[in-house]
């Protein structure tokens, strides 16, 4: 799995990234993450609000920090 979290660096880009982590920890799941900072990839991914969220090439979401629950069922395998 590939997750790309979209963000210049702010607090909430980062809140997202360490909610994902600890997420993806306690469900014991193994994904690449990478946190995306440049402006011109979020508008190709076509995200015009941060902080992004791109699991395996789809946006799924946008402009806020999804709840944990919603994020395991975003990360569970075959979701």
């Amino acid at each position: 799995m590939k997750i790309q979290v979209l963000g210049i660096g702010c607090a909430r880009c980062q809140e997202l990234e360490e909610r994902v982590r600890d997420t993806l920890a306690e469900m014991n799941v193994a994904a690449d993450i990478e946190h995306v900072k440049d402006l011109k990839t979020f508008a190709a991914m076509g995200v015009l609000m941060t902080p992004g969220l791109v699991i395996d090439g789809k946006v799924v979401a946008q402009g806020r920090i999804p709840s944990k629950d919603e994020l395991k069922r975003l990360l569970s395998p075959g979701a």
